[in-house]
């Protein structure tokens, strides 16, 4: 965050502090603070009032709650990334704006429906290392960090280009949802050409007439040749 002083030249306020500008407690502190300014315009202190507004101040910082800290990665088991996507949703619910709500349950959704059909892939698939990253590493680490942030920097302080947190997080949730489509379709088409090509592979072996055999014919009911 940048503000401008007196002299007209740019002064850099780091990050953390514009996140603590943000937070529970310098939202409780200020408001409190303000109780203090008021007292003093009212008359109710007077010579004591900076000490009166300060007071109330720190007294805010210490009886608001710190905010609360995320960690939604899992490892990487069939049942363990199940039960930490439903995790993942359930801490998520009433914290986030409900379109990034939507997306996050579109992705587990893809993931949940490919987790019995990657364990098909190769070792080594770029398909598999994908999935098993969004599930373990992308898609926890994008809600964590959204989630860390005090609500207020995360809906209302531009970020990235004009864009709040919470924009820049549906942006990206957007290209996981697309990636995990993507996937889906690539490992669809994947079984139904094994599909056909068994097919075709029956077609070759077994689409003779069922009347032949290695050979000669087949012999009649009953086992035995007209003599």
């Amino acid at each position: 965050m940048a503000t401008t002083s007196g002299s007209g030249s740019i002064i850099h306020v780091p990050r953390r502090t514009s996140v603590y500008l943000y937070s529970t407690k310098n939202l409780v502190g200020s408001a409190l603070a303000l109780v203090g300014l008021v007292l003093f315009f009212t008359g109710v202190v007077t010579t004591l009032w900076p000490v009166v507004v300060v007071g109330l101040y720190l007294v805010g910082i210490l009886v608001a709650p710190s905010n609360k800290t995320y960690d939604l990665h899992s490892g990487w088991d069939p049942g363990d990334v199940r039960k930490a996507l439903g995790e993942q949703l359930k801490t998520i619910n009433g914290k986030v704006p409900p379109e990034i709500i939507g997306k996050v349950s579109n992705i587990q959704d893809t993931i949940l429906a490919l987790l019995p059909r990657v364990e098909r892939l190769p070792a080594g698939s770029e398909d598999l290392f994908i999935v098993q990253r969004t599930a373990l590493e992308y898609l926890p680490t994008a809600l964590e960090a959204y989630l860390n942030l005090p609500k207020a920097y995360a809906t209302l302080k531009p970020v990235d280009n004009g864009k709040t947190a919470s924009q820049v997080l549906l942006d990206q949730l957007t290209l996981l949802e697309g990636k995990m489509g993507e996937i889906s379709d690539n490992i669809a088409k994947n079984d139904s050409d094994k599909l056909l090509a068994n097919g075709r592979f029956l077609a070759e072996k077994f689409g003779r007439s069922e009347l032949q055999v290695p050979g000669g014919a087949l012999p009649p009911p009953g086992g035995s040749t007209a003599g």
